[in-house]
């Protein structure tokens, strides 16, 4: 089982400790944070985006071909419904100019089993428990 633990780091200003790293999110300025790390919302889009080039990395070097210029960009925008959400994602992923044209087909198929996109599609159960935070005594 995998774990991590979110702590509020005052304001709108949270750090992921996950395996020994730390990852600070916040809020814009304009949103009321300090902007010390990009947002949730933002670092999702972003787990979209890194879980594509990873893949589209192991899927170059398994061919033998050098990944120089393997890059995602992305855009994102929420959706105008209910519930609060991102309401898509467009990416675009910029390949080595060495992968030949006859294996694009094979990247994109290999791109396509993104664990994070998969996620998105076949979605988790999340589940939810609340416990009393324990405050060390003076």
């Amino acid at each position: 089982m995998e774990q991590m633990t979110v702590r509020s780091r005052g304001d709108d200003r949270y750090e992921i400790d996950v395996r020994g790293h730390r990852i600070v999110v916040d809020q814009p300025t304009d949103g009321g944070g300090t902007d010390a790390g990009p947002t949730p919302t933002e670092l999702f889009v972003a787990s979209v985006a890194s879980c594509t080039a990873h893949y589209a990395g192991r899927f170059l070097a398994r061919h033998g071909i050098d990944a120089d210029g393997l890059a995602v960009t992305c855009s994102f925008g929420f959706a105008t419904d209910r519930p609060a959400r991102v309401g898509w994602i467009d990416m675009t992923l910029d390949v080595p100019s060495g992968l030949p044209d006859t294996r694009l087909d094979g990247l994109r198929a290999v791109v396509e089993h993104c664990t994070v996109k998969n996620s998105l599609v076949t979605p988790p159960d999340v589940h939810l428990r609340m416990t009393r935070a324990e405050v060390p005594a003076a």
